[in-house]
């Protein structure tokens, strides 16, 4: 907070941040990637496995690198969207089922309290994204209409307010996507 207040520019502050999201997000995250060599050492070479050692899509529930960055990667994003006042791009990226139920203007709306509260929440946001977030209960996959969904609640132990989540992600031509977000900072 003391960096934010030394400079006289909101522009600045807020170029900076962007800056800082998109390289933690583009330096951290290969989420979706797969590695179709399978010419990874460890395991049962007849296994395929995820670029994370994890088992292949074959097994529902990601592996836990790429749970983690998956969740960090929306995470990210919402901490981003909060920082320009516009979630276009997370919509953009959200899955269709989500893009069905709501408008852009609706997303937008529903955190329209916490974009005000831009000030005081973005450095907590910023903290979460270079912590590990804990999960509970237990991430769990479930079938709806034939379709996996991944639903992963937890909280990030930020100061002074912890972050409490809730995603859920539904896979889609092999990627999971955001169908869920709900983000509470208390």
């Amino acid at each position: 907070m003391l960096i934010v207040r030394t400079f006289h520019n909101r522009n600045i502050v807020n170029g900076l941040i962007a800056i800082g999201l998109i390289g933690a997000i583009a330096l951290g995250c290969t989420c979706g990637r797969r590695d179709f060599s399978n010419t990874g050492s460890s395991g049962d070479a007849n296994t395929p496995k995820d670029i994370f050692g994890g088992p292949s899509s074959d097994d529902k529930m990601p592996g836990n690198e790429l749970l983690n960055a998956l969740v960090k990667e929306t995470t990210a994003d919402f901490a981003y969207s909060i920082s320009i006042g516009d979630f276009s791009n997370m919509y953009d990226k959200a899955s269709t089922d989500l893009q069905n139920t709501y408008t852009k203007d609706q997303m937008q709306n529903s955190f329209k309290d916490l974009i005000a509260r831009k000030r005081q929440l973005l450095p907590i946001l910023l903290k979460a994204n270079s912590m590990e977030p804990e999960y509970s209960p237990a991430p769990s996959v479930r079938t709806e209409s034939e379709l996996d969904v991944l639903s992963v609640t937890g909280k990030y132990t930020t100061k002074p307010l912890p972050i409490t989540f809730n995603y859920e992600y539904v896979k889609r031509n092999g990627d999971w996507k955001l169908v869920v977000l709900k983000v509470y900072v208390r």
